[in-house]
């Protein structure tokens, strides 16, 4: 059975910085691409960051420049390092996988920027 399971979150103060982390377990097959989507409170689920097998990466454009998608595939762990964080950057952060068998999502972390 497929696992992500994401860390990291918490309360930031504008300006701040968090990493969080996804780390997979169980069997997914092939692996397309891994990823992070947020979801703030009365909006729909968007993609923030992504990374394709073969480490092409690609970013929502309300991140660029601030937010930076990496893995560590010894570790079966993505990384999303948040700099320069924003109120509007507050939402709960879920990591997804896809892959040949399916797509699998985290439970999700919470971000909160606030001063």
């Amino acid at each position: 059975q497929v696992r992500l399971v994401e860390s990291g979150g918490g309360l930031v103060q504008p300006g701040g910085s968090l990493r969080l982390s996804c780390v997979r377990s169980g069997w997914i097959g092939g692996l397309i691409s891994m990823g992070w989507y947020r979801q703030a409170p009365g909006k729909e689920r968007e993609s923030v960051a992504r990374i394709t097998s073969g480490g092409t990466t690609n970013y929502a454009d309300s991140v660029k420049d601030r937010f930076t998608i990496s893995r560590d595939i010894a570790k079966n762990t993505v990384y999303l390092q948040m700099d320069s964080l924003k109120p509007e950057d507050t939402a709960v952060y879920y990591c997804n996988l896809e892959s040949v068998r399916g797509n699998y999502w985290g439970s999700g972390t919470l971000v909160t920027v606030s001063s």
